[in-house]
């Protein structure tokens, strides 16, 4: 594999003298080899099967020169290793066989959404953001596990012979917690302009390149083109892309606001969440088809629910549960959530974003994803103690007092407990200051 750093910027061919060792190759550790699936700047991929278990694999192999490039190599596995999703590539194994790395992942029959940028190939509109809406669930499961991608691109994302898109090659993630390297990377085209000037990378930077994906997806060309490097870096930095309509006139309005909002280069005016990504996705596929988003394939928003803090010792049917009785929406910028003195028996829990609790013109506390608010006037039947307004765009759950006093025991127990840890923080902080 060579250096992360060079095969950012170029597609190194893998070294001919490796290839050549590489003829008559049947096995590399357990696996047998069956046939070569491609190359590229990263090594080989091979398919091949596992003989214990009768499973198909494919097999990504390398020769770094250096130990560094070894330790490069494997961050695919450390990265991809603490990930189980369904809309991720799996990593079952990894080693050293002779004076070869090899990581052993799972098989997708199917091709990468590269296949899906042209304007011979595009797919139908609902395909499309379906695809992109399950992204945006499998990339925000990976950042709350800590992985950011850093190199999300159509080649990238696979979809299988069941239509679900699988995202792969984590081969220059960051683990956030671990030190971060400096230097540009990922593949210029999809990088935001905080990766070109080599900023803080976060998550906002993989929001960036999947809404290069979606523009592609949906015009069959690149948000940012260009003859070289250079010419693409300088439009990402200083150019909008060709507006949308302009290359397909049939395309929904609301499309082309969301991906303009994935491809903001101000990271702050650009969404700051995948959940926040994936509710306005949603809402689009509602506002322009009949046909609501497929359950089988999409889940539903309850899946991301799921992964909330608050509702983490539900089961996934209990969410669902609650979700038959509860509201969920989105609230923009500055606009006020709850009124001090207004009687109302709800409360809410934030899905995206942030708020602050207010009284007399002054700030109380924060509100960030996964906390609940409002639950005092549930709790104690009392007026409301404050205002609390939308710091950032804001996704909200809102819950009522009659679902909760219908809901089985162990919900209720649930939402008390989580009552008492909110109370036990809020007077923690406010003891603090």
């Amino acid at each position: 594999m060579t250096e992360p750093k060079s095969r950012t910027i170029t597609n190194l061919p893998v070294d001919a003298e490796f290839m050549s060792g590489l003829g008559d190759l049947e096995a590399v550790g357990r696996y047998r080899i069956l046939r070569k699936l491609g190359q590229g700047g990263a090594g080989v991929v091979y398919l091949g099967e596992d003989p214990y278990i009768m499973r198909k694999v494919a097999i990504k192999l390398s020769q770094p020169a250096s130990h560094q490039s070894r330790q490069s190599f494997f961050v695919e596995a450390q990265s991809t290793g603490r990930l189980s999703h369904p809309s991720i590539v799996a990593v079952y194994d990894a080693g050293i066989y002779k004076e070869y790395c090899y990581i052993a992942m799972e098989f997708v029959n199917g091709s990468t959404l590269e296949h899906y940028c042209r304007k011979d190939s595009l797919l139908p509109l609902t395909r499309a953001v379906e695809i992109i809406f399950l992204a945006c669930h499998a990339l925000d499961y990976a950042q709350k596990k800590g992985v950011i991608h850093r190199d999300i691109k159509p080649s990238n994302i696979m979809v299988d012979e069941n239509g679900q898109p699988k995202i792969t090659d984590f081969g220059i993630a960051q683990v956030t917690d671990k030190t971060m390297e400096m230097g540009i990377w990922g593949t210029p085209s999809y990088m935001s302009p905080e990766q070109l000037k080599e900023g803080e990378l976060t998550g906002n930077n993989d929001i960036f390149s999947l809404g290069c994906v979606l523009y592609e997806l949906l015009t069959g060309q690149r948000a940012f083109p260009g003859e070289n490097h250079f010419a693409i870096m300088y439009k990402i930095t200083n150019e909008d892309p060709v507006p949308m309509h302009k290359l397909r006139p049939d395309l929904p309005p609301i499309l082309e606001e969301i991906t303009l909002k994935a491809l903001a280069k101000d990271p702050t005016q650009r969404y700051q969440t995948f959940m926040d990504f994936a509710y306005d996705l949603r809402v689009a596929l509602r506002g322009f088809t009949e046909q609501p988003i497929n359950n089988e394939k999409a889940k539903d928003i309850f899946e991301f629910i799921h992964h909330i803090p608050f509702f983490q010792d539900l089961t996934i049917e209990q969410v669902r549960e609650l979700g038959t009785a509860t509201t969920i929406g989105k609230v923009r910028k500055g606009r006020r959530i709850m009124a001090e003195g207004e009687i109302d028996d709800t409360f809410y829990v934030m899905l995206s974003g942030k708020a602050c609790i207010c009284k007399g013109g002054k700030t109380l506390a924060s509100i960030t994803m996964g906390e609940c608010f409002g639950e005092m006037a549930y709790i104690a039947g009392q007026p409301r103690s404050a205002d609390v307004v939308a710091e950032t765009d804001c996704i909200l759950m809102k819950i009522s007092a009659t679902l909760i006093d219908k809901a089985s025991e162990a919900i209720q127990l649930l939402f008390f407990k989580n009552f008492a840890k909110t109370l036990v923080k809020r007077l923690s902080l406010r003891m603090k200051n």
